[in-house]
């Protein structure tokens, strides 16, 4: 096996210490930066549980994203990937990877933002395992990306702020549910999940971190003709989520509320209930009948930020 890396060997025998992180990141010539979400991962503890949710098998294909100092990176690579796709954004830390693995047959580092990837033209033989521990300000569109590249994806293990995670994986009446729970069950199923205090990282941020395990659907809860109405439903309905339901879909749509009450009442759904309370299905009834009714325009389909 190829030896691992810095990051590795430092991290072998617990949790990495401030000075030496801040030593690996300066040899890299980075300083964390806000505006980019970045928290280095230092726990070892914490990096194998993440490997491990995500079911690697020997020739499997991954893909990390924001490898970072690449902690992850290493224990991805001991499970035996036959390629491991490491995508990071920061051009001074892509070159550090790039020199931290130089010679390993299986990685090959590409410096670019993520959000303008497309993995099905990436990857090499999918579906592959995707594991990240993404930056907090950018995570909900990155989901969003995922979502539209589901087909080439097998399983996905991902780092998301506590706070947006309980959204990601709430179900209809919880007090997380949101239009990002909604959007998040259209194509996924989150199994397992666990909570990683701040402490585990570098900086320390001011919210602990929460790992979601994600696996696509066998078979999708829509039709794919419907996606952007049920889409543009979800949009709408979430646009007033404390108003009623019949009050939240006649103000974002436009359409008259008579058109309304009719689809809700032929989706069988009180119009007087809040969007919190609907569940995937009544969301896929309900856009249904909002489409037949011609009140709903493939304009409002664009996912909001959650």
């Amino acid at each position: 096996m190829p030896p691992v890396t810095r990051a590795g060997r430092a991290a072998a025998g617990g949790r990495t210490s401030p000075l030496a992180v801040g030593a690996e990141l300066g040899a890299a010539g980075v300083r964390p930066r806000k505006s980019r979400g970045q928290n280095f991962l230092v726990q070892p503890a914490v990096a194998d549980r993440i490997v491990a949710a995500a079911a690697i098998a020997p020739g499997d294909e991954a893909v990390e994203i924001g490898p970072g100092l690449g902690i992850l990176s290493d224990r991805i690579l001991r499970a035996g990937v036959r390629r491991l796709w490491l995508v990071e954004l920061d051009a001074r830390l892509a070159a550090r990877l790039e020199s931290a693995f130089k010679g390993h047959p299986a990685v090959r580092v590409v410096c670019r933002d993520f959000l303008e990837l497309d993995l099905r033209e990436l990857v090499e033989r999918p579906p592959v395992k995707v594991i990240g521990n993404l930056p907090f300000n950018a995570a909900a569109a990155i989901l969003r990306r995922l979502d539209e590249m589901r087909g080439a994806i097998g399983r996905m293990v991902l780092m998301f702020q506590r706070e947006v995670a309980e959204r990601i994986r709430a179900r209809a009446g919880e007090r997380a549910y949101s239009a990002l729970s909604v959007f998040t069950a259209l194509y996924w199923e989150t199994g397992g999940h666990f909570r990683v205090a701040a402490g585990n990282f570098r900086p320390t941020p001011r919210v602990d971190a929460e790992v979601v395990v994600f696996t696509p659907h066998h078979q999708a809860p829509f039709a794919p003709a419907h996606e952007a109405a049920l889409l543009g439903t979800i949009r709408a309905a979430f646009s007033a989520p404390r108003k009623t339901i019949r009050n939240a879909l006649a103000g974002a749509l436009g359409a008259p509320p008579e058109a309304v009450a009719g689809a809700l009442e032929r989706a069988a759904i009180d119009h007087a209930a809040r969007p919190a309370t609907l569940s995937v299905a009544d969301f896929v009834r309900l856009a249904g009948a909002l489409e037949r009714a011609g009140a709903i325009a493939p304009a409002l389909a664009e996912p909001p930020d959650a």
